[in-house]
């Protein structure tokens, strides 16, 4: 059944969707706010080189595990009591991060401030699409990923300007160093997640599924008007299972381990890992570097790669609910292919000066430049926002909590593994074959998309299926 479209309330749904993604902001932020402040933790804790790495990789750590939990108890207690779980967690985080003079209570801070990422990155696509009418479900969620990177950049910003305003990282500003202002810095919008999450509904669904269904006809009444309300409350209760409420047993399957459509769901969340997006992005600043400017505007370009990355996502947003979810996914693919091909090419040549630096000839210096702002907004278009948007909608009302917490531990699962696997990999196996795993993940997403997704685009969430098989039509 489709939503009337003239009679949705897309005041309503806007502010929810901007409260929503505030959590995607803080995403982003908290991911991106350790750049800058490494000085000032080794400083202070006294940090060998590999307990510098376990700091900064707590956040992964704990981003798997709020993930997996954010899913599960997404069903037992609500959406929106989860996502105020992780806007205190964000908010104690930055607070214990910026204050602390030990080492253990700073991981322990760090490994909160991961749980409430990984939860975010889970819980505000499901909320959205949960919330957002079929025919534009997909740009609405899709924000979040506008967010995500907005956060990203902001990092980069306030750390740009509070390192400048100190004098470096290690300086000092109003008695505090600097690199701890850069923690500070994400209670603020930390507290306007937390204050505003108190003034959106509970997810229908969720609402539904625990019984509540006059609580559930009010919310969708506010939404859609009360003629729509009252035919998809009968659709919601009748997506459920009637002999019990949703459970994490829910996504598995004899023989297989997990139903199909979990197995798809986790294609998506660890392939969008395998493309070494993140890798990418640590060697941003290198690369302006190798075609020939200073550090101080390669940090500079670095904030415009954010920009541009940003503009990207909102081709996306444009475009997502026309073409669809699975053309965007491909056309990525292909895309990530190609530049990362070209970027193997670039390293196959690299030497080292005599300090060990990385260094690279003229023309493979610049084709490495491209390809890799190249390969930011090819992701960015397709992978970055489609992978949520997909796992938001793609599972059926009574699995969708757990499958997303499972395959939310497999996204940050495969982060982790990616980030801490680059300086193995790029030290005994050479960049060039590092880059070549990336671009071969790339070449084997595609077919794996073609065979194993279907679209999702313009059906009601009621109408996810949990899919045996492609069907014909979509498995082309």
């Amino acid at each position: 059944m489709d939503t009337s479209r003239s009679s949705v309330n897309m005041a309503l749904i806007s502010a929810i969707v901007a409260v929503a993604t505030i959590g995607g902001l803080l995403f982003g932020y908290d991911s991106g706010a350790v750049n800058g402040t490494q000085g000032g933790l080794v400083e202070a804790f006294d940090l060998s080189p590999a307990k510098l790495g376990f700091t900064v990789g707590s956040l992964l750590i704990g981003c798997a595990v709020g993930a997996f939990f954010a899913g599960r108890l997404a069903d037992v207690i609500g959406r929106k009591r989860v996502m105020i779980v992780a806007a205190l967690l964000f908010v104690i985080g930055a607070l214990i991060q910026g204050t602390t003079g030990d080492h253990t209570f700073f991981v322990l801070a760090r490994f909160s401030g991961g749980m409430a990422v990984g939860a975010a990155s889970v819980l505000s696509p499901l909320y959205i699409s949960e919330v957002a009418p079929a025919h534009i479900r997909g740009r609405l969620t899709t924000v979040q990923q506008v967010m995500i990177i907005s956060g990203l950049t902001a990092a980069f910003v306030v750390n740009y300007f509070v390192a400048r305003a100190a004098g470096d990282s290690l300086g000092i500003i109003a008695g505090v160093k600097a690199w701890r202002w850069m923690y500070l810095a994400q209670a603020v919008p930390a507290a306007v997640f937390l204050v505003s999450l108190f003034f959106i509904p509970e997810s229908p669904r969720f609402l539904v599924a625990k019984g509540r269904i006059a609580e559930a006809k009010g919310v969708l009444t506010r939404l859609f008007g009360e003629e729509t309300a009252t035919r998809k409350i009968g659709e919601i209760e009748a997506s459920f299972s009637s002999e019990h409420r949703p459970r994490l047993s829910d996504v598995t399957a004899p023989g297989t381990g997990f139903r199909p459509i979990v197995w798809a769901g986790l294609l998506l969340a660890t392939f969008q890992q395998f493309v070494g997006i993140n890798i990418i992005f640590y060697y941003g600043e290198t690369l302006w570097k190798l075609a020939g400017v200073s550090e101080s505007v390669a940090l500079e370009r670095n904030i415009i790669s954010g920009v541009v990355s940003i503009a990207a996502v909102f081709v996306t947003i444009m475009v997502i609910d026309k073409i669809g979810r699975k053309p965007l996914l491909m056309i990525g693919s292909v895309g990530m292919a190609v530049t990362l091909g070209a970027m193997t090419w670039a390293f196959s040549g690299a030497g080292q000066d005599a300090a060990g630096n990385l260094q690279l000839a003229e023309t493979p210096g610049y084709v490495a430049l491209v390809s890799a702002n190249l390969y930011v907004i090819f992701f960015n278009v397709s992978w970055g926002p489609v992978m949520w948007v997909m796992l938001g909608e793609m599972f059926p009302n009574q699995i969708r909590g757990s499958a997303l917490a499972v395959a939310g531990l497999a996204q940050w699962t495969a982060n982790y593994a990616v980030v801490q696997s680059f300086p193995w990999m790029a030290e005994n196996l050479g960049l060039a074959s590092t880059y070549a795993f990336y671009t071969a993940s790339a070449v084997i997403s595609f077919f794996l998309v073609k065979r194993f997704i279907n679209e999702t685009k313009g059906k009601e969430l009621e109408e996810m299926e949990g899919w045996d098989a492609p069907s014909a039509s979509n498995a082309a």
